[in-house]
């Protein structure tokens, strides 16, 4: 079998264009599978074993120096409304209370409603309508 540069060249950069870790080519008995490594440690995010307090960590939010952070619980595609041409679930400036929803994230044909972790109001929303999200990646920033 001849490996073909070009289709792999070609899936290694619709990772990055679409940030994926994963991706699966099949073409007949071809069957290419690309993927990389997205670990990343923050030394922050790692609990001090010499601090006697203890911390709750949740999975789906963190809190930073620049505001409190509501990340993706599911791999999909993210929405700002329930429907193309609706008002958006959140905006700018908006504020929002625990259990708003902040968006829609759809995964294998589900709509999957986003609720906020936090009162607060929105600070910045780091992804754009439609675009492909992964598990625990920053969806909105909060103040």
């Amino acid at each position: 079998m001849k490996i073909d540069k070009k289709i792999i060249k070609e899936l290694s950069d619709y990772l990055e264009e679409f940030n994926l870790t994963e991706l699966e080519y099949t073409e007949k008995d071809k069957k290419i599978k690309v993927s990389k490594n997205n670990l990343s440690i923050n030394p922050q995010n790692l609990p001090n074993p010499n601090n006697s307090s203890t911390e709750k960590i949740s999975n789906t939010t963190t809190n930073k120096k620049n505001g409190l952070e509501v990340v993706s619980p599911i791999i999909g595609t993210a929405y700002h409304a329930p429907e193309p041409g609706a008002k958006k679930f959140i905006e700018v400036g908006k504020k929002i209370k625990k259990g708003d929803t902040i968006m829609i994230v759809e995964a294998m044909k589900t709509m999957n409603h986003i609720p906020s972790s936090f009162d607060g109001v929105v600070k910045e929303i780091l992804v754009k309508d439609g675009q492909p999200v992964e598990y625990g990646q920053t969806l909105i920033i909060l103040e």
